[in-house]
Order: structure tokens, then C-alpha cells, then sequence
């Protein structure tokens, strides 16, 4: 809603962008899905979709400019790798600890040819070049953005190529996209994507970082933990245009929104 809002003041517009560059998990009829559950809410978009996996051979091209400038190097560890070798309590984000950055580059180029890898961000050196980082809010107000926050994050995966990192900022300059409106927990990946936007001379839209929704114990509402789907409500007969009031007049800041298991129903006054 707070994306919809932003969108429709005087020459703004909505897009929608579908990023299904992860061909193992994303199928044709989720995108029916998403355009069902806009019109349900009443908030609709301008212009087509955009699939993102149209866009493969942009992101190749800012993943070859990003090697040319010296600020990418190959990774050969596994997941189970990083979780062995990083000191992350329980629960915590674990952070690369940098371990193929430290391989010296004829051997890792040798690797490279025969072994499947991933390509990270060399962050530091990518700071280095190009200095201090600054994060522009929706409001105008601009804050210091730390490009070391994430570490080295994957900018391309050996399963599937170039990954959401990078090929979300690619896309933020093809559509022009001038705000973005996302959850606070992804309020950590944006200094990464300011560092990116920097490093390939792409503009530097305005962010807003909102509160999210989240079950009774803390967890975020997301599928992986079973969370009622807007689909499954719509099927249940929730009013979405309701619903869509109801959040629309929550506060956008504060502290973040607790709800009992299986009930944001109950958010709609005429549910």
C-alpha cells in the first residue's frame, strides 16, 4: 500500500517487476497469482510486467563490467562451508568470511575453468574505489551507508547465473525506478546496492524501509513458516479493498506489527 500511495502522487507510476531469474522456484502461473492479489487489494499497476529473466544478458554485461574494474573474484564453498567456518550465533545472518578471497588469482582462474563457483563482490576494494557512500530516504534526508555491512555478497550463483543483488539494481536503472518501497529487513542489502549503483554509473533511486508484518512469535509472514497466503484469504472470501484500508491507516514507522498465527484477516474491518 505504502508503494501504491507513493505511486500515484502527481506523475508517479506503479510497476511491477517479476524477478523469477531463479528458474527453480518460479513458475508461469506465479505471476497470475501476484496480478490477482493487486486487483484483490484494489492497487493496480502501470504498463506490463517486467520478467526479469528477460534481462539476463544486461546483468551479464554490468557482472563483465564489474570484473573489469577489479572488484569480483570466484567462490568455491558450499553452504555448509560458510556455516562451518563462520562465528554467527545461532539464528544470526551468517557473513562471508571471505575465504576465495584470499586464493591467489592465477590459482583461482585456473579453479574456475573446471569448477562450478559463484562470483562474490570484492566489497572492500569495491569501497575503495569509490569512496564514502551516502543513502538518500524518501524524505530527502540523506545517511551515511556502510558498504562493508554484507560483506561479500554473491552477485552471480553457479545454479542459476546472476543473481538478485545485482540484477535488481540493473533493472532499478533500466525502468527507471526513482523510489523504493521494501521491508526493513532488507534495509541491509541497500547500502550494498548503492555501492553497486555507484561502481556501474546507474542512478540512485530514494528508499523507504517499512515495518513488517509479523506472526505472534516474532517471525515475519512468509511461506516458509506456513503463513496464510493473500490468495488463500482472497479464496476464503476477505474483503481485500478492506484489508487493504485497514493496513493503509496502520502508522508507517514504530515498532512492527504482531499478529496472532493465521489471523490478518482480522486487519479488515469487513472481513
Amino acid at each position: 500500500m505504502v508503494a501504491a500511495d507513493l505511486a500515484r502522487q502527481p506523475g508517479g507510476r506503479l510497476l511491477l517487476r517479476i524477478e523469477d531469474i531463479d528458474h527453480s522456484r518460479c513458475r508461469p502461473d506465479y505471476l497470475r497469482s501476484i496480478v490477482d492479489d493487486l486487483a484483490w487489494l484494489g492497487l493496480g499497476f502501470d504498463g506490463a510486467a517486467l520478467l526479469q529473466s528477460t534481462r539476463r544478458a544486461a546483468h551479464d554485461q554490468a557482472l563483465a563490467r564489474l570484473a573489469a574494474l577489479g572488484v569480483t573474484y570466484p567462490c568455491f564453498c558450499t553452504r555448509a562451508d560458510i556455516a562451518a567456518a563462520s562465528s554467527a550465533p545461532h539464528g544470526a545472518t551468517t557473513r562471508y568470511p571471505g575465504t576465495c578471497r584470499m586464493l591467489p588469482a592465477e590459482a583461482a582462474a585456473r579453479r574456475a575453468a573446471t569448477e562450478p563457483h559463484a562470483i562474490r563482490l570484492h566489497a572492500e576494494r569495491a569501497a575503495a574505489l569509490i569512496g564514502p557512500l551516502l543513502r538518500d530516504d524518501h524524505d530527502g534526508t540523506r545517511h551515511p551507508a556502510d558498504p562493508l555491512v554484507a560483506g561479500d555478497v554473491v552477485l552471480a550463483r553457479k545454479d542459476i547465473g546472476v543473481g538478485y543483488m545485482l540484477a535488481a539494481v540493473v533493472d532499478d536503472g533500466f525502468q527507471g525506478v526513482t523510489h523504493v518501497v521494501r521491508g526493513r529487513d532488507l534495509l541491509e542489502a541497500t547500502p550494498t546496492q548503492r555501492l553497486l549503483q555507484r561502481l556501474l554509473g546507474l542512478p540512485h533511486p530514494r528508499y523507504l524501509h517499512h515495518r513488517l508484518l509479523l506472526a505472534a512469535d516474532g517471525r515475519r509472514l512468509a511461506k516458509r513458516d506456513r503463513a496464510e497466503t493473500l490468495g488463500a484469504l482472497r479464496q476464503r472470501g476477505v474483503d481485500g479493498r478492506a484489508l487493504a484500508a485497514r493496513l493503509r491507516a496502520l502508522p508507517p514507522c514504530g515498532a512492527d506489527l504482531f499478529l496472532p498465527p493465521n489471523k490478518l484477516e482480522s486487519a479488515a474491518p469487513n472481513a
